[in-house]
């Protein structure tokens, strides 16, 4: 018989799981991380549940969020969420250090975003001059 447990492993994981496992890894709800993502909850949730992806800007920041890499999201390959059992237990004031790190990151990435679209914008303004 089959442990129900032992169904799931790193070669079988999808982009759904990985990104579930992540979340859950970082100590932040499904909530927050929409939140820092400037994205609805339901959004998060269909990724998690392999029904859409992220684009590549948000997917690039929710790799910074959750501090794995972007390959390993997509691909289980590279930095990633650590399964072991017996890894140290971060103290609360590094890990809030680490999260505010991670919120920075987040909130660099959103305004280069932001600042990529203003630019186009303003490249279509002037050709139309």
């Amino acid at each position: 018989m089959i442990d129900d447990l032992d169904w799931y492993g790193p070669e079988t994981a999808t982009f759904g799981d990985r990104l579930s496992a992540a979340v859950e890894k970082s100590g932040m709800t499904q909530k927050l991380v929409a939140k820092r993502l400037g994205i609805k909850l339901a959004t998060l949730k269909s990724w998690e549940q392999d029904v859409s992806e992220p684009r590549a800007n948000r997917l690039s920041m929710l790799a910074g969020l959750l501090g794995v890499s972007v390959m390993w999201l997509l691909h289980g390959r590279g930095d990633g969420v650590d399964y072991s059992d017996n890894e140290a237990q971060v103290p609360p004031e590094i890990n809030d250090i680490l999260f505010e790190i991670r919120a920075l990151q987040t909130g660099l990435l959103t305004s280069a975003d932001k600042l990529a679209k203003l630019e186009k914008q303003l490249r279509a303004k002037l050709r139309d001059m």
